[in-house]
């Protein structure tokens, strides 16, 4: 039995600006998905400002661009924006003065909030009062650094996380993310819960908004999560699409609530004429 036709696509001209996400959407494993320059010309053409936003803290702003950028597609820095940029740019709103920060995580995070003036702690290495204690990916994450961060917790230091992600997609399969690591550290702090400043918070979103200079409502936010991705979008008062290229079915998508704006089978479908 042939599936019914997916929702429609012809995307409103109110829409000026697309943010999309990275996994998924373009690349699988950093393999292109679909062609990337021809769907980076019919985006050009039509005019859309876009950001790519993506929860990875792992890797570099730059070091993201960089991957794109050899797919023959041209994006400015700010037009890559990960959930450690989003962190460092929420701690420097919150904390003026830069300070001490305790960190479990990896040069994703840490150059992000270094450039926003932060001194960076890591490991055994524990300033006597940080301003928080921000967690991001870690490959290195043990005993040792959920006991310093929940006792710091503890003492009433706040708690920040770059994303809350369970699983991340690789070769092999969904492996732990940063919401494991999270788990371990929220329940030996005694249940205290996160701010988090990426997916699918609104603030990651915010950010790319405002770096492009839209509103909500002429804002389009492209992803295969929906528990990151589209609530994300959802959260910030944007338009969602939900693209079948990366973890979700169709019937998953079709049934979530809030309702989905746009379903397609990938970027390339949607944008398709």
């Amino acid at each position: 039995m042939q599936d019914p036709p997916l929702q429609n696509m012809i995307i409103p001209s109110s829409i000026k600006a697309l943010i999309l996400d990275i996994d998924g959407v373009l690349w699988h494993n950093r393999d292109p998905i679909i062609d990337l320059p021809a769907v980076f010309k019919i985006i050009e053409k039509r005019g859309y400002k876009v950001t790519l936003a993506t929860n990875n803290s792992t890797r570099t702003a730059e070091e993201t661009r960089a991957q794109i950028n050899s797919f023959g597609i041209n994006l400015a820095p700010s037009q890559v924006i990960t959930s450690s940029i989003a962190t460092a740019a929420l701690l420097k709103e919150h904390f003026l003065q830069s300070g001490d920060l305790y960190i479990l995580g990896m040069k994703g995070i840490i150059k992000a909030v270094e450039e926003k003036g932060f001194r960076v702690f890591t490991d055994g290495n524990i300033p006597e009062k940080p301003l928080a204690v921000v967690v991001g990916m870690d490959w290195d994450f043990n005993y040792d650094k959920i006991a310093e961060a929940a006792l710091l917790i503890q003492q009433g230091i706040p708690f920040y996380a770059t994303n809350p992600d369970k699983t991340f997609p690789t070769s092999r399969g969904l492996l732990p993310g940063i919401g494991t690591l999270l788990s371990a550290v929220s329940t030996a702090a005694l249940d205290v819960k996160p701010i988090i400043a990426g997916k699918p918070e609104p603030y990651l979103f915010q950010l790319a908004m405002q770096r492009m200079n839209v509103s909500p409502e002429e804002t389009l936010v492209v992803g295969d999560r929906l528990e990151t991705d589209i609530l994300g979008g959802q959260n910030a008062g944007c338009k969602t699409a939900c693209v079948l290229s990366g973890v979700t079915e169709r019937a998953r998508a079709e049934s979530w609530v809030p309702k989905v704006d746009f379903i397609a089978e990938d970027l390339a479908a949607l944008l398709r004429e």
